[in-house]
């Protein structure tokens, strides 16, 4: 199975500093604009600079190297910034940073995980090289939760006695590369107390549903992101389908991308269900179906 995520998404590479290389999956991005100027958005998060109207609408634009940690960009930079213009977790938000470099064809089975030594407030999902330099694969996720913090209303489900209980006995193994993304679904169970395995890798995600049905206990639902570095969420699935032994895995892949085409493909590698932003309600109401189609099988 060749990954459709390899084949349709590339790599823009953009700078925050002068020296380091950072990127960012060309799925997110809807287009690149130099800097125009922007209109205050009064009480916004101190890296929001303000607003930019572009093709008829308001978007916020954020200063990407002072959000992950970079020296702000100057005043006197403006003129060479660009703004990436992204479309993710269903909002529309402007990213700007020093340099625009050049999109890359990519692999993204050769992106490795970051190191684990980066601390919690690393905003990397991955890194690769390109002409011997490092890149660093940002997590737009984790960035984004900081500047717009999610509601409670879609970090918490509430379930009945009865819904809870359906969902209890089963196995369920959680993937996902963003941290932030991780932390979402994993407080999403623990807050109606389901227990659950996660892991942030594609790769290890398939061993352990492979070991797990060694054991006769199969995982029987997947939740799993479509972008991840090495194994994506459409191959996996595709993997899962394809193995007799794991194949009755009812299966919801996630994505932050706001694309018709990402459910679209989802639904092609045999994925039952696919959402396009985080929301403890709509995730929840997947995971019952996907109870109730396994109540249905046994």
């Amino acid at each position: 199975m060749k990954s459709k995520a390899s084949q349709s998404q590339g790599l823009l590479l953009f700078r925050l500093s002068q020296r380091q290389l950072f990127a960012l999956g060309t799925l997110k991005i809807r287009e690149l604009v130099p800097y125009t100027p922007l209109s205050a958005i009064p009480q916004s998060h101190p890296t929001i600079m303000g607003a930019a109207t572009i093709r008829g609408k308001t978007i916020p634009i954020i200063d990407m190297a002072s959000a992950v940690g970079y020296t702000p960009i100057a005043q006197k930079e403006l003129s060479k910034s660009y703004i990436i213009i992204t479309d993710c977790q269903r909002m529309v938000i402007g990213f700007l940073v020093r340099a625009i470099d050049k999109i890359i064809e990519c692999n993204w089975r050769d992106i490795e995980s970051p190191p684990n030594n980066l601390g919690k407030n690393a905003y990397l999902t991955g890194v690769t090289k390109f002409d011997d330099q490092l890149v660093q694969l940002l997590d737009v996720e984790l960035l984004l939760s900081k500047v717009f913090p999610p509601s409670p209303e879609t970090t918490r489900a509430i379930l009945t006695d009865v819904q809870r209980e359906k969902l209890k006995p089963l196995h369920i193994l959680l993937v996902d590369d963003s941290k932030v993304a991780r932390k979402q679904l994993s407080d999403a169970l623990d807050s109606i107390n389901i227990p659950y395995q996660v892991t942030p890798d594609g790769r290890e995600a398939l061993a352990i549903m492979e070991q797990a049905a060694k054991d006769g206990m199969p995982i029987q639902l997947l939740v799993s992101d479509i972008e991840m570095p090495g194994l994506d969420g459409y191959e996996l699935a595709f993997e899962v389908k394809n193995t007799p032994a794991l194949a009755q895995a009812y299966i919801i892949l996630h994505t932050s991308l706001s694309s018709e085409i990402s459910v679209s493909q989802a639904h092609q590698v045999g994925a039952n269900e696919a959402l396009t932003k985080f929301d403890a309600h709509e995730l929840i109401s997947a995971m019952l179906r996907g109870a109730e189609q396994h109540n249905a099988n046994v």
